[in-house]
Formats: C-alpha cells, structure tokens, sequence
C-alpha cells in the first residue's frame, strides 16, 4: 500500500530516530514508562527562521544546525534543573516546497543530536505551512525525587556562579551578519550551543538555585534574584571570556554591552552558598565543565554591573524580549 505523502516523509526520515515508546510512529502518542522512582521533567521550545536561526544560511548546512540547536536548547532547560534525557516530541511546520534534502539534513542533525546525548523522538507532527520554517519541541528528562534544581533558592549573600565563556553567542549572531569580523568560535557557538547537563547532574546539593543563560547574562540573572526576592551585583571584569571575545571587545569596547546583555550562551547560571565554593569547583572539575564565580546575590531588588573601578555600568537593556 502506498503511504500519503506526509506519512511516507516521516517513515524516511524521521521514524529511524524514534525509540521505545515511540511505537514506530505509527500511533497518535506516545507510551512512555519513566524509570521507576524518578520524577519527569519537561520543557518546550520553539525556534522560527528569521527569529532564532538565519533563514539565509548555506542549505547545505542549516537544516543540520537547525536541527542540532533545537534539541539543544531544550537539553539545556533539563541541564538547569539537573535533569537526565529521556526523549522528545517535535513538531516541525516546513514552507511549502521545501526540498526533501533539506528535510534529510534536517532529520541528520537530529540523529546527531541523539547520538550525542542518548535520547529518541517520541512523536510529534510534520505539516507545511506558507510562513516561515517554524519548530518545536518538548524536551522529557528524568531527576529523583527531590532534587531538581530550581530557579527559586537564592539567599542574600550566596555567589553568582556561571559555566563556561560568555558573550559567544551574541558575538557569533554579530560575525554572522557581518557587523563584526567573521570568527568560526563564535559562529559555531551561535549555532551550535553545548548544553551543560554533566555538570547539571552533579550540582544537587550543591547549587541552591539555577538556570541556563538563554537570553542574557543580565536579564537571566534578574529572573533568578527577582524567583528569589532578592537583588544581584556582578563584576563585569570577573566574567569569563572567550580568546576570540577579548579580541572582540578590545578591538570594540562598546560591544561589551552586547556581552552583558545578548543571549544564545546556554551556559549554566548558578547561586551557592560562599562556604561551597570549593564544592561548586570540585563539581565541575568532575563535570569537566569551567565554571567562574562573577558576584554576589544582594537585599534589595535588580542586577547591577560594576567596572573594574566598582561603578555601575549604563545598559541599553537587560537582554533578549521574546515579544
């Protein structure tokens, strides 16, 4: 019998991705058994062209960056919360006429993903649409009982700690659109982001409170303090950088704002206690993952930025608004 053209697309090339529970994508939903004594955790994300991803991108490499980024913006939600991945659902709305070898690229990036991160589709939908390439996707991850991090946990007093370099991103959104020279760091990080789950994993017990940076260090960090009750003041000087970012605000000191308020790092943002610290890096050593405390969650309300002379810094803006 031949399948519809919808189901004879997914049968190509999204059902070799589907795992247990799946049911071959044959069904409606999906049947899941979570491993016995662990609670689930879920977490969505959608990622339009044009919005999230530059729709004018080489076809020959965008779909599977498409792909890659779409999972792994939503492994970094579980990351935040010291979640294990389980599975996804996605449902992909392509442009009419979009070729089938993009579609292909798009289902290999995916398999990379999986492959990466030990997960499988569960389900989901696939139709067309007259706007722009539209995805998203419901992350399930797995914790035990009561020890999902969370944003809420911060004291006055505890440190700011954040994973890895910031400002990568934003910087890779600007040498791709040429406002700034092309660099391949800062570009690979802008599309392809590295969700921190080892180190998630080991932070329970440890971090009192978490979150990824996904639209701004500022912005993010004023949603942990304000979940908290409490304000936050960094120390510009103290945040870590990459080798091609210092090349970048040395060249263009005014980029540092974009530093402070551009998003699409995906790095871990953490409150400890000041007697964890050692706690907190002997984490992440294990974890593999560099992590630098940059200030001090505070009484009182909002972020605040200081130079290396202890002055607040003027921003335009917190970070990234989704409306």
């Amino acid at each position: 019998m031949t399948l519809p053209p919808e189901f004879a697309l997914i049968a190509r090339h999204f059902r070799p991705l589907a795992g247990d529970g799946a049911l071959d994508l044959s069904d409606d939903a999906a049947l899941l058994d979570p491993p016995a004594g662990h609670q689930l955790v879920l977490a969505a994300d959608a990622m339009v062209a044009g919005v999230h991803f530059l729709a004018d991108d080489p076809p020959e490499t965008i779909a599977q960056d498409v792909a890659w980024k779409l999972v792994a913006v939503n492994l970094s939600d579980l990351a935040a919360m010291g979640a294990t991945p389980l599975g996804y659902l996605m449902t992909c709305a392509f442009p009419r006429g979009t070729a089938e070898d993009w579609i292909a690229a798009f289902a290999r990036g995916l398999a990379e993903d999986q492959r990466e991160y030990k997960l499988t589709v569960l389900g989901g939908d696939t139709v067309s649409t007259t706007g722009p390439a539209t995805f998203s996707l419901t992350i399930l991850g797995t914790v035990s009982p009561g020890t999902a991090l969370r944003r809420t946990g911060a004291r006055p007093g505890d440190e700011v700690w954040v994973s890895g370099t910031i400002g990568d991103g934003a910087l890779g959104l600007l040498a791709l659109t040429s406002r700034m020279p092309q660099d391949d760091h800062l570009a690979r990080r802008y599309r392809l982001p590295e969700p921190r789950l080892a180190l998630g994993a080991v932070l329970a017990g440890i971090a009192r409170a978490a979150m990824d940076v996904s639209d701004g260090l500022v912005q993010d960090l004023g949603h942990l303090a304000r979940a908290a009750g409490c304000g936050a003041t960094v120390n510009a000087d103290a945040i870590p950088l990459s080798d091609p970012a210092q090349r970048a605000l040395h060249g263009d000191p005014a980029l540092r704002a974009r530093v402070l308020t551009g998003g699409d790092d995906y790095e871990l943002l953490l409150a400890a206690d000041p007697a964890d610290a050692a706690r907190v890096r002997a984490a992440a050593e294990s974890a593999g993952v560099p992590v630098t405390r940059i200030g001090r969650f505070t009484i009182g309300e909002g972020v605040t930025v200081l130079d290396g002379a202890g002055a607040p810094i003027p921003l335009p803006h917190g970070g990234w608004s989704h409306f």
